[in-house]
């Protein structure tokens, strides 16, 4: 919403006639985990009937209960996949959501999804917003049933499970295509992979962000995909919203959120759970001096009292130069991933 291998994937380069930036829908699809990753959770095999449902679905508005709101509409490829220029996300019948939806990005490797860590398995994770009443506010019983009436996805769940008949329609199968979809949106190719890589170097003001942000910002935001996984307060103004408490009930983890990736992060503002922060800047100016001392405040960020992470001027702009360098434009130009 755990064990070997990842996605990479290998396709023939063939272009359709007349159309350069398109790319051959029926390419062959193989997962092999890139170079300089670790092994993903996720690991079980995906077929190109598979991945194709699981492309229809995440763009399909029937998902919703009028049939207004995919997934896709909050989570934007140019984006990363995040819901771009919207602080919380907006559901059917424009209804406020109550968080920022975050990027979908290198999800093979994710223990746990959402903000909250609500959901622990990945094929699991597209109910939630399907059936939050704030979101996409459909049933999941009337979901299989809306699919089961769709001849189109009778044809599409034959050619990717081998059903029979819509009868065997189900939310483990949609899920399951869900789930090969999601897999397949590994961000793996910006400047900084091309860095780890040996392939290019930083500039020196890239290079300069890099060694601060080893310093301050890593004991977080760690290893090639950019985060430890972990539940944090850091420190931003208490709202209603109780975290990983709302799951966990536990007092311990009130205000915390999950660590979210930062790759892509120039392009999936804006930011925090409740997208209270514009820009990247922003940002920083709160890590610098706009935490506050609030229930479970993280304890990296009260060193001996002092709150926070010391940054100058200067500092602050290497550090967005080497987050600059974090932007996977492949990724969000693919066009295996992009709504036909």
């Amino acid at each position: 919403m755990n064990k070997i291998f990842s996605v990479l994937i290998l396709i023939s380069g063939f272009f359709l006639a007349g159309c350069p930036d398109k790319v051959d829908p029926d390419k062959e699809i193989k997962f092999i985990a890139p170079a300089h990753f670790p092994a993903p959770i996720y690991n079980q095999e995906i077929t190109p009937a598979g991945f194709k449902l699981g492309k229809r679905l995440f763009y399909d508005p029937i998902l919703s209960i009028d049939s207004t709101i995919s997934c896709g509409s909050c989570h934007q490829q140019k984006g990363a996949f995040a819901h771009i220029d919207h602080d919380l996300s907006h559901g059917v019948f424009n209804r406020l959501g109550k968080r920022n939806a975050p990027a979908i990005q290198n999800m093979a490797w994710q223990p746990s999804f959402f903000w909250d860590g609500g959901v622990l398995q990945l094929d699991l994770q597209p109910f939630g917003p399907i059936e939050n009443p704030l979101e996409m506010d459909l049933p999941l019983n009337q979901a299989v049933h809306r699919l089961r009436r769709n001849s189109t996805y009778l044809t599409l769940f034959k050619d990717a499970f081998g059903i029979t008949d819509s009868a065997q329609i189900t939310a483990g199968l949609m899920g399951k295509a869900f789930g090969e979809f999601m897999k397949m949106l590994v961000s793996s190719s910006s400047k900084y992979d091309k860095y780890l890589l040996n392939e290019i170097s930083l500039t020196s003001e890239e290079q300069a962000g890099l060694t601060i942000f080893k310093e301050r910002c890593e004991s977080c935001h760690k290893g090639v995909l950019l985060t430890d996984f972990s539940f944090r307060n850091n420190g931003i103004a208490v709202t209603q919203d109780s975290g990983r408490a709302h799951i966990t009930l536990n007092p311990a983890d009130l205000y915390t959120f999950r660590v979210p990736s930062l790759r892509n992060i120039e392009k999936t503002a804006p930011y925090m759970h409740d997208g209270r922060f514009a820009t990247l800047n922003a940002v920083l100016n709160h890590y610098a001096s706009g935490v506050q001392n609030t229930p479970n405040l993280d304890p990296l960020l009260n060193q001996g009292g002092t709150l926070g992470i010391p940054l100058s001027e200067t500092e602050k702009t290497q550090i967005i130069a080497f987050l600059k360098t974090l932007t996977d434009t492949e990724f969000m130009s693919d066009t295996r991933f992009t709504e036909e």
